[in-house]
């Protein structure tokens, strides 16, 4: 099954967005090279104890970040998945998704509000609570963040598990230990090393959390010292040598990925627990129950932190303020432009390489094909400050770089957030092409026609799930805006990250709940639209 047209206007379409992706980045890169061409001794003089300290501390991080994140959600994700059914697990799983929806700016005040000096905890523990900012805040952060994520993808490779194993488990009277020996460890292992590897790359680029948790010089990541670098300090060259370093590590760690089979955005669907035959004993249940209230407490605490902190600041007065009513409608505006952006580039690959594959005559894929399936997910390599940073750096002696904040805003929240769009819509589209292709191709309906008339009632609902999928991840970004945002460009993380930074810290808790509520609503009404979709 063929489509023979002189020039398929999706293969067109999927070129254009390939051109589009390459220009944003190959633009950062043109900056960076351009800047340390021009002070190759600044950028080599860059490479002292502080850069030094600064690698070190990123990768260290990382790393404790990743094991209290992967090793105690690998026993959650036992627990939840040897009970299937008991009241309130529906909601555990919900509220494990809470999370992934959460701005991390958000996230990083509701741990605040609950460790910090000033938080219920030191309320409870007073003068001798220790201080949450450094390497402390930054890990519980990661894992309030990263352990429901691993969680759920360990449950899913549970899920895998066929239930003829656990019918014969349960004739043979096979107790805890040896069940998860025989039958749950060698799932959980093949698994272990994708889910600690994409959390290992989630951890050493992030920006926000160490940006605000962070416990200045010693607890800095190469993100932040980019961010610190061109914003406060104002030196390119240093700029330049620790943006080449942070592509440096990010690539390692993607190639490592790729080899490991990992899953880069996650799945935002929960699994389906299989029918089991294997029933836990009375020790077994009570530790089980034990792991997990802790860490539904965990996951739950900040969350209901910031909800109190937020609903005791003075809403109204904060829905009257001008600069709160503008930086909601800029993030609107400039998130809804993302989607939009997001969605087109998204759909006009994922139509090229349906194009690109039907056409192909032999098992060898061409560079196009490759480049189509494969173009989207390169953006992970390049962070979101590095790809600002490089762009910064090119516009700052040809225009006013904060005049272009909306530009860049759009563009970059748009290209990273297609690998998430393209998860939600390939599969319908590729469903509606094995259907409707040998007829499309007989009646000639091709361009405009054939995605209005034929595809457009498949892609419907999922374009609508990657739509706001993208909208939430835009609304609550904070690495590009926080290089270009000034006062006359202000989003709601820009905004509140300012509040605090001038300690209006009750301002700050009412916006946080007001972004919250925002991106938690759209990733449900992205999350209805998909279950819509498969039902």
């Amino acid at each position: 099954m063929r489509a023979h047209y002189p020039s398929d206007p999706r293969i067109t379409a999927g070129i254009v967005a390939l051109a589009a992706i390459a220009l944003l980045i190959g633009g950062a890169f043109a900056g960076l090279i351009r800047e340390g061409a021009h002070d190759l001794s600044g950028a080599a003089s860059a490479f002292d104890l502080y850069l030094l300290r600064v690698v070190r501390f990123t990768l260290w991080q990382a790393a404790l970040s990743t094991l209290l994140s992967a090793v105690p959600a690998l026993f959650v994700a036992r627990s939840l998945s040897r009970h299937p059914r008991f009241f309130g697990r529906g909601f555990i799983l919900q509220l494990f998704t809470v999370p992934l929806a959460l701005p991390a700016i958000v996230g990083a005040l509701g741990i605040l509000a609950l460790y910090g000096r000033a938080g219920y905890f030191a309320a409870i523990g007073g003068q001798s609570w220790p201080d949450i900012y450094g390497l402390s805040g930054i890990l519980v952060a990661h894992v309030f963040f990263n352990l429901p994520l691993a969680t759920r993808l360990f449950l899913e490779a549970l899920g895998t598990v066929p239930a003829d194993q656990w019918r014969l488990a349960s004739q043979l009277g096979m107790g805890a230990r040896p069940a998860f020996r025989l039958i749950e460890w060698p799932v959980l292992r093949a698994a272990l090393p994708g889910v600690a590897g994409l959390v290992f790359m989630l951890c050493i680029t992030s920006f926000t959390i160490v940006l605000i948790l962070g416990g200045g010089p010693a607890a800095t990541t190469l993100e932040v010292a980019i961010y610190q670098a061109l914003r406060f300090d104002f030196d390119p060259a240093r700029a330049v040598t620790l943006t080449v370093l942070q592509i440096a590590l990010t690539f390692a760690v993607m190639l490592a990925l790729t080899r490991l089979g990992a899953n880069m955005t996650g799945d935002a669907n929960l699994p389906v627990a299989p029918r089991r035959y294997h029933l836990a004993g009375k020790a077994e249940t009570a530790f089980n129950a034990v792991l997990i209230v802790l860490a539904l407490l965990f996951v739950a605490g900040p969350m209901a932190a910031t909800v109190a902190s937020g609903l005791g600041a003075d809403l109204g007065r904060l829905a009257g303020e001008s600069a709160v009513r503008q930086a909601t409608l800029t993030s609107a505006g400039l998130a809804f432009s993302a989607a939009l952006l997001s969605v087109a580039l998204s759909l006009s690959l994922i139509m090229a390489r349906r194009a690109l594959s039907l056409r192909r005559r032999s098992s060898a894929r061409s560079l196009l094909e490759h480049a189509t399936d494969t173009g989207a997910g390169f953006v992970l390599v390049v962070p979101p400050i590095v790809i600002g940073a490089g762009w910064f750096l090119l516009l700052r002696t040809v225009s006013d770089v904060f005049a272009i904040a909306p530009v860049m805003v759009v563009t970059v929240n748009a290209v990273m957030a297609m690998p998430f769009a393209i998860r939600a819509m390939r599969p319908a589209y590729d469903a509606a092409s094995e259907r409707h292709e040998k007829l499309c191709a007989q009646l000639g309906i091709a361009g405009w026609n054939r995605l209005l008339l034929v595809d457009w009632p498949s892609l419907r609902r999922p374009l609508a799930t990657g739509f706001a999928f993208a909208m939430a991840l835009s609304l609550g970004d904070l690495g590009v805006i926080a290089l270009f945002g000034s006062d006359s460009v202000q989003t709601l993380p820009y905004l509140l990250l300012a509040r605090m930074g001038s300690y209006r810290t009750a301002d700050a808790a009412g916006l946080a709940l007001l972004l919250g509520l925002v991106c938690l609503a759209l990733v449900v009404a992205a999350d209805w639209l998909g279950r819509g979709e498969r039902s």
